[in-house]
């Protein structure tokens, strides 16, 4: 079983320190926006005692266990739908996945830089969830220019897929996410068709500094991540990307060591 997961977020807020600590992984993570232009992609096995007691007990000549796969992209910047930064053309890695992990920073330190000039995680994360509803708008609208004929045609299955499809273009044209809108059953399959991203489980990543991520509830920005993220029934997780990708690298005993 494979799982699949896309990370997204502004330049230069962790995304690629977070992959490199994930995937064990070497990925330039560079203090200037852009470092990441093509796609990163790592797959890591998911720990389970479960199997390891199992094949303990039968020793198989093989042991299949559950992977991740991981697909680092370029950061968007507000106006990406419109060509600003390097655009949104990216998004496309990363439509087939299961879930979007988005970084956000929540972090201050001068030197290194913010493509907003300043750190705000709410204004972040709306700059990143509107482009992603954008991106899903021309989706959904380009089927819905090739379903309008067909619906006036009275073909029953293109109405049904106009209805569809009329619903998403409302709440994406004002900046909502593809999953809020109310589906049946039968239309839920229809719209999972389209992989609107603003469609996936969003899981929030509150990249955090060193000295504050031991106890992240006084941390002021991850407060305000953790209030949104449960406005829209969304996770948020409490990193410092930076330990943990210097984690990657030890040898176990050596994790164990600083973990003490």
């Amino acid at each position: 079983m494979s799982l699949t997961a896309g990370i997204v977020g502004l330049p230069n807020v962790g995304k690629s320190t977070l992959f490199n600590a994930i995937t064990q992984s070497q990925v330039e993570a560079a203090n200037y926006p852009f470092a990441t232009i093509q796609p990163n992609v790592g797959v890591v096995e998911v720990p389970d005692e479960r199997i390891d007691n199992i094949a303990a007990l039968f020793n198989p000549k093989k042991i299949i266990r559950t992977t991740f796969e991981f697909t680092d992209i370029a950061g968007l910047v507000k106006g990406a739908s419109k060509g600003e930064g390097l655009g949104n053309q990216f998004l496309s890695h990363i439509r087939q996945v299961d879930a979007v992990c988005h970084v956000v920073r929540c972090f201050d330190n001068p030197d290194i830089t913010h493509v907003e000039g300043s750190v705000d995680p709410i204004r972040d994360i709306e700059i990143i969830n509107l482009e992603l509803a954008l991106a899903d708008l021309q989706t959904v609208e380009n089927r819905l220019t090739k379903v309008e004929r067909k619906a006036q045609a009275k073909d029953k299955e293109a109405a049904a897929e106009y209805a569809v499809l009329s619903k998403l273009v409302e709440a994406l044209r004002e900046g909502k996410a593809a999953r809020s809108v109310e589906l049946t059953k039968e239309e839920a399959l229809t719209a999972k068709s389209y992989q609107l991203l603003t469609a996936k489980p969003m899981i929030y990543v509150a990249n955090m500094s060193e000295d504050e991520i031991a106890d992240p509830e006084n941390n002021a920005y991850y407060k305000l991540v953790k209030a949104y993220a449960e406005a829209e029934n969304n996770d948020v997780i409490a990193i410092c990307a930076q330990i943990e990708e210097e984690l990657s690298s030890l040898e176990k005993e050596e994790k164990l060591a600083f973990l003490e």
